[in-house]
């Protein structure tokens, strides 16, 4: 007599990997991979220049269950939910395609290594203005093959790096950034569509996370100085700060949501609360240049310490852009000071059309191809895969 073994499943995305893995290969040829929610406002430009522009076919790969790209009508996109499991690390080790590009750094340092059976070209699109060194770990971007570069100041921390530390030289582009680039094509629609009842200015609160951000260590305080100062006041914490610190999130529901001028954002899929804002104030969070470039409206950064995710960034000499620019597009004020943010907030909406001309000068000189970033990665894509699909072929 036999024994009756269960039924074993390895899951849909395992089902989904082998789907992966019996494309064609000219549709297997050019692959995204979306390792997060986020991920999609950095890769959908490019996406969108290849498969409508170029008329591309691509594969898209993601760990998101709620990618937008899952239910997408574009023919030329072929999407799959790969999840964030062992379907995931054999895919990549097991990939079989000429050029994979992703916003995800540290490929090789974890469980995510380059692929064992082609040699694939891996493309790497910042998520972030910051500088390379000072917001990723160290050797983030050591084992791409091509970097997509959003400003001068990540060619000279790459090279810096790789003359630092001897490593091989990477081919960088000078792409610009998508997502600033979709934000200045919006911001004459909502700024249309969106009404200002009680014509308050409206002050956003979009700080950084960690145990030394500007939510975790002065939350109260600051919302109710600008609350007392007759502002509109939308905080919109970061999603790890919703998610590992709900008790902050609570403390300050309890304590002003009775107050009609004041709104707690934690969905931040919606960008209407920055659009309509007129300023924003942050501690070292990486929208902050996003907000000051796109809307050319001022920041006040609180001075909080600054979280550091690479500890030898200083073997790299270049000043990080986060640092640097500060008190160019907006005003750092110290956190035993708060009481001053009103005053300071009322000078700079003061002069509010010499500082628009300030941060539209500065941005022409740390972003390149601002309106035109997607163009110019999607034929760099487009040449990469022709490239290595010949060299594949030999």
């Amino acid at each position: 007599m036999f024994m009756k073994l269960p039924n074993f499943s390895l899951g849909p995305e395992w089902k989904e990997l082998k789907k992966i893995e019996s494309l064609k290969p000219s549709v297997r040829s050019i692959m995204f991979y979306a390792e997060n929610a986020g991920s999609i406002v950095h890769l959908q430009p490019l996406i969108d220049e290849l498969t409508e522009s170029l008329e591309r076919e691509i594969c898209y790969i993601t760990s998101n269950r709620s990618d937008p790209i899952l239910t997408t009508k574009n023919k030329k996109i072929h999407a799959f939910y790969i999840g964030s499991g062992t379907a995931r690390t054999k895919l990549f080790l097991s990939l079989k395609a000429d050029v994979l590009v992703m916003d995800m750094p540290d490929l090789e340092t974890f469980h995510i290594k380059r692929s064992k059976t082609q040699p694939v070209h891996y493309v790497y699109v910042f998520h972030s203005m910051f500088s390379m060194h000072s917001y990723l770990r160290k050797g983030a971007v050591d084992h791409f093959d091509t970097i997509f570069c959003v400003g001068p100041h990540h060619v000279k921390e790459i090279r810096a790096t790789e003359d630092v530390y001897g490593l091989k030289s990477k081919n960088l582009i000078e792409y610009g950034y998508g997502h600033l680039d979709t934000l200045l094509q919006e911001t004459f629609m909502f700024k249309q569509q969106i009404s200002n009842n009680n014509n308050k200015k409206r002050i956003i609160v979009a700080p950084s996370f960690g145990v030394n951000s500007l939510l975790e260590t002065k939350s109260l305080e600051i919302i109710k100085i600008l609350l007392d100062a007759q502002y509109h006041v939308t905080v919109r914490p970061h999603p790890i700060t919703t998610r590992k610190s709900p008790h902050i999130i609570k403390m300050i529901q309890d304590e002003f949501q009775g107050n009609s001028d004041f709104v707690l954002e934690t969905d931040i899929s919606s960008y209407d609360s920055l659009y309509s804002s007129d300023c924003m104030i942050s501690d070292w969070s990486g929208v902050s240049m996003e907000y000051a470039f796109a809307f050319t409206r001022p920041v006040i950064f609180v001075d909080v310490p600054k979280k550091i995710n690479n500890p030898n960034f200083e073997d790299i000499h270049c000043e990080p852009i986060e640092v640097s620019i500060r008190t160019k597009i907006g005003y750092v004020i110290s956190p035993n000071e708060l009481e001053k943010i009103p005053e300071k907030i009322y000078s700079l909406l003061e002069n509010l059309d010499e500082f628009r001309k300030q941060i539209i000068e500065i941005r022409s000189k740390t972003v390149f191809n601002i309106g035109k970033s997607a163009i110019v990665g999607g034929k760099h894509i487009a040449k990469i895969a022709d490239e290595c699909k010949a060299i594949n072929k030999l």
